[in-house]
């Protein structure tokens, strides 16, 4: 039976069909098999993307734009989708339905013939993101509101990155078998077993918020303003300075799609190899994201700077000729995004109001994701330029992260949490 005293949204008072039949552990447990699932398609697509452009006809500016749009896509449509999360509270749907369209755009790309008709599946792979990450984070910050948000964020990520690690694996067997068509058809099974696993989770814990007694309470307390107003209150300047020290640092951080074009163009692997350097890089990632997230539920933002000489190394690493520095930089590149991609979006919720976390999710990760955007189409340029200048601009953004970062630690934290 449940409590009778535990707080409760005013819609569910009499509703046990939107009670949760499992703990917040068990919730971030679960959306981590259903991320790792997705994982296997997407990222296994990601880990041949700019070899298979090449094949297509694409140069480096444009595999580095392509990337980099679609990740801006990804990215910058949450200025939309984050508002419509917080409007609408329908979580739930546009995650399922951004899981939808990622797993159904993957496998497509097995059966294009021209370099525009990639470009399109690309971006709505990364449009289904666009539009389930800011509702999937807002539930993930309500299950993560006791045992720490960082804790929660990481084992996500961790386990996100486990299916990253596997999918491009697979890809690079099936290109070894029969060819770039069969890596991204096999991407299919996992693509369904990920849409039962999100409609399974649904059913077993149907209101995240439940979890968060400071989201449950602030949706109940009474104000003496409409909660509209309370809906549209200003994000604070903390948040406004974060996601400019983000920004800049992802201005000089290159996508994989350009890496791996280099390792094509080069000939310094084979083709069904270049996928396992991408697996590599997820593997990197999973540990960073759990050591990152404990660091930052200790002593705050100052654990995440650890991203910024990572950055600054990548292309003395992964754009050399020398194998034995691409694996390593194969390990560089995975530890900075997974800093990036759990700890700094597990910040965003204790620097913004419970009622405008996926305001504060879109407008995090639009910012975050127009820098990627410009940066890797400069660094896809730099590299068919000059190497030297593309080392430079890499070290000059993280230097230049490093002086914007300056200003959060000066600034008196404005939530409960001292970061």
């Amino acid at each position: 039976m449940p409590d009778m005293n535990e707080p409760r949204l005013p819609n569910a008072q009499a509703d046990p069909a939107r009670e949760n039949r499992l703990g917040p552990m068990g919730f971030v447990l679960t959306f981590g098999v259903v991320s790792m699932l997705a994982d296997v398609v997407y990222e296994g697509a990601r880990s041949i993307t700019g070899p298979y452009l090449a094949t297509l006809g694409a140069s480096a500016v444009m595999v580095g734009f392509i990337t980099g749009f679609g990740e801006a896509v990804a990215l910058v449509m949450r200025l939309g989708t984050g508002p419509l999360a917080d409007r609408t509270r329908k979580y739930w749907p546009l995650t399922i339905a951004g899981y939808a369209l990622t797993v159904i755009a993957v496998p497509l790309l097995a059966l294009v013939s021209s370099l525009w008709q990639a470009s399109a599946l690309i971006s709505m792979e990364r449009f289904g993101k666009a539009v389930r990450t800011p509702a999937r984070d807002t539930m993930l910050s309500h299950a993560g509101a006791d045992m720490g948000r960082g804790k929660a964020f990481a084992i996500h990520e961790a386990l996100d990155q486990s299916g990253a690690l596997l999918g491009p694996l697979i890809v690079g067997l099936m290109i070894a078998v029969s060819g770039y068509q069969l890596g991204f058809g096999v991407l299919a099974i996992p693509g369904a077993a990920a849409l039962v696993a999100v409609l399974l989770l649904r059913r077993a814990a149907p209101d995240p918020a439940r979890y968060d007694t400071q989201a449950v309470q602030a949706v109940r307390e009474p104000v003496s303003v409409p909660g509209q107003i309370r809906a549209r209150a200003p994000l604070p300047a903390r948040f406004w300075w974060y996601s400019a020290f983000t920004g800049v640092s992802m201005f000089g951080f290159s996508t994989f799609g350009v890496i791996s074009y280099h390792l094509e163009l080069q000939k310094v692997m084979t083709s069904a190899l270049i996928p396992v350097t991408y697996a590599v890089s997820m593997g990197a990632a999973a540990l960073a994201a759990l050591a990152s997230g404990a660091l930052y539920d200790r002593i705050g933002l100052r654990g995440l700077l650890i991203a910024l000489p990572l950055t600054a190394a990548v292309p003395f690493l992964s754009f050399t000729t020398t194998p034995g520095l691409v694996w390593a930089g194969a390990v560089v590149w995975g530890a900075a995004l997974g800093i990036h991609e759990s700890t700094l979006r597990a910040a965003v919720a204790d620097l913004v109001p419970a009622a405008r976390r996926g305001t504060g999710y879109g407008i995090f990760t639009a910012i975050y994701g127009l820098a990627w955007l410009a940066g890797s189409t400069i660094i896809g340029a730099l590299y068919s330029a000059s190497l030297t200048g593309l080392a430079i601009f890499t070290v000059g953004t993280q230097l230049a992260a490093l002086i914007a970062f300056i200003p959060i630690l000066k600034q008196a934290p404005t939530q409960g949490r001292a970061i």
